[in-house]
């Protein structure tokens, strides 16, 4: 670690929403920044226009707030020193053309005039020749209008008269490329295996490529952390670094390893989410061309400190075997090192158990004030005192706040049995025995769950039977259900006029 102030950034293109493994990187970037005490930016990378999705930066937007992933500076998070933070604002300043130009004057790019015509044609032409690389390179430019090629003047006339055309940087022929990556150690590529891409474009909006270097130098990013789909590109990045003469300040590189599929079979989809039924995107989103729809994590009911401690672990490991983090226990114990080199696989298990751990550990206070908007939403009362008793019933089985309410005996009195039950237990001596056991009630004072439950063995034991005799019984006439929590419990929350009332009303409604 140098002694430069720790600054990162995320910088997402806004091209649809936020999958998942995006907001990981984010996650990283934000741990790694409040590690060291640095700075976490949000970049939006919008110089692709052909493929910009209206709607796509404000999800990003709402997905870091709603993650608490939140950016010191940047689009949505407040102006910084390096304002403005859209690349398509930053063209519009002027802060791209000067450097595609001074490489061009050192000798380290060209201007390309090919039309998409003969492209394709040298494309088909390499093909037929079985040519290794088919691209724009070091070998392929030599036969291409490109200011390698023509004449001066000519070019010069070109430019003056308006003519299309592109800058491309012009990649040495066999060089060893060296990349040192924090989690992977030394990457090293020939150039031969590099293509002469295209940095700036003669409509003033310059490629990815270019527009990442510049703005990572002018931002003084001091490291570089994103997917690994984007390491192939890493040796041209730090080629440009070194022609532009910032090799000094060039940012450390860490990419990070692929989200896969469940079965470890390839790149998690939104495909696979629809397929096995669990999301890919932290929210909701709608697609503002075809109307389609794809679920949210949020919405799905999902706590964001648990979505957020299951993407930490997603490819990164604590220096013990603790699973729960809270984000500052995670900013604490987060490392690159502690990265790993391959895949993570995406278990949708695991994430509900890390939702059934968050859940457990909110108070019922919290919980209720959670719940009360949803069993208004469903017709039931929202009284928090009461809310506060059913939670105490369901918390230990409930793995989302919705499932807090599926216990719909505690709001209503049962309108069915659950036949398997009936037909199991309840026997034509069974009313009789639910009479006797409903005088008993009567006299139990408090009526609260430990009070019930002595007189219940009482009764158990005058009549010589066993617990399951009669529990059974108990619960279906109450609940209308063949399993549950504690039935004294469930009966200190419902009162006693109520179970009265129900298993008078069982008594007579069930054979």
């Amino acid at each position: 670690m140098s002694d430069r102030k720790v600054r990162v950034r995320f910088a997402p293109s806004p091209t649809g929403p936020l999958h998942m493994g995006g907001v990981r990187t984010a996650l990283y970037n934000y741990l790694f920044a409040k590690k060291h005490g640095g700075d976490f930016i949000l970049r939006i990378e919008d110089t692709d226009q052909t493929r910009y999705v209206p709607g796509a930066e404000q999800y990003i937007i709402d997905s870091l707030k709603w993650c608490g992933i939140e950016p010191n500076e940047g689009v949505g998070f407040g102006d910084g020193p390096h304002a403005p933070y859209r690349q398509s604002e930053r063209k519009e300043k002027g802060l791209y053309k000067q450097y595609a130009e001074q490489l061009i004057e050192s000798g380290h790019a060209y201007y390309a005039f090919d039309t998409s015509e003969e492209l394709e044609e040298m494309r088909k032409r390499l093909e037929a020749a079985k040519a290794k690389n088919t691209s724009y390179n070091a070998i392929s430019r030599q036969t291409m209008k490109n200011s390698l090629t023509l004449p001066a003047d000519e070019v010069s006339k070109r430019l003056q008269s308006g003519d299309p055309y592109v800058i491309r940087i012009k990649i040495p022929r066999n060089e060893e490329v060296r990349v040192k990556d924090i989690i992977r150690g030394w990457v090293v590529v020939n150039s031969s295996e590099l293509d002469d891409k295209v940095l700036f474009k003669s409509d003033g909006m310059p490629t990815y490529h270019l527009a990442n270097i510049v703005d990572d130098h002018l931002m003084q990013i001091t490291h570089v952390i994103r997917g690994e789909e984007w390491l192939p590109s890493a040796p041209l990045h730090v080629l440009l670094y070194r022609y532009l003469g910032w090799e000094e300040t060039m940012p450390q590189f860490a990419h990070l390893p692929l989200l896969l599929k469940p079965d470890g079979n390839g790149k998690l989809s939104k495909r696979d989410g629809d397929r096995l039924g669990f999301p890919v995107f932290p929210l909701n989103w709608v697609d503002p061309v075809t109307g389609d729809k794809s679920s949210g994590y949020r919405e799905k009911g999902y706590f964001a400190d648990a979505f957020i401690n299951l993407l930490a672990l997603l490819g990164w490991h604590s220096s013990g075997n603790q699973e729960i983090f809270s984000k500052e226990e995670l900013a604490q114990e987060f490392s690159l090192e502690r990265v790993s080199k391959s895949g993570a696989k995406f278990d949708p298990e695991k994430t509900k158990w890390f939702n059934q751990q968050y859940l457990r550990m909110r108070s019922d206070d919290e919980l209720a004030h959670l719940l009360a908007p949803l069993a208004h939403e469903r017709g039931l009362t929202s009284d928090i005192s009461f809310l506060k008793k059913v939670i105490e019933l369901t918390k230990e089985r409930a793995v989302f706040t919705a499932d807090l309410l599926d216990a719909p005996y505690l709001f209503a009195a049962p309108e069915e049995f659950d036949s398997t039950a009936v037909e199991k237990k309840w026997k034509p001596e069974s009313g009789a025995l639910m009479t006797e056991w409903l005088a008993c009630i009567q006299s139990v004072d408090p009526f609260e769950a430990a009070p019930l439950e002595a007189a219940f063995k009482d009764f158990l034991a005058a009549k010589n039977l066993g617990m399951g005799a009669v529990l059974p019984l108990f619960r279906l006439a109450v609940t209308g259900q063949g399993m549950g929590p504690s039935m004294f419990h469930i009966a200190e929350v419902l009162g006693k006029s109520e179970v009265v009332k129900r298993i008078q009303a069982a008594i007579t409604k069930l054979p």
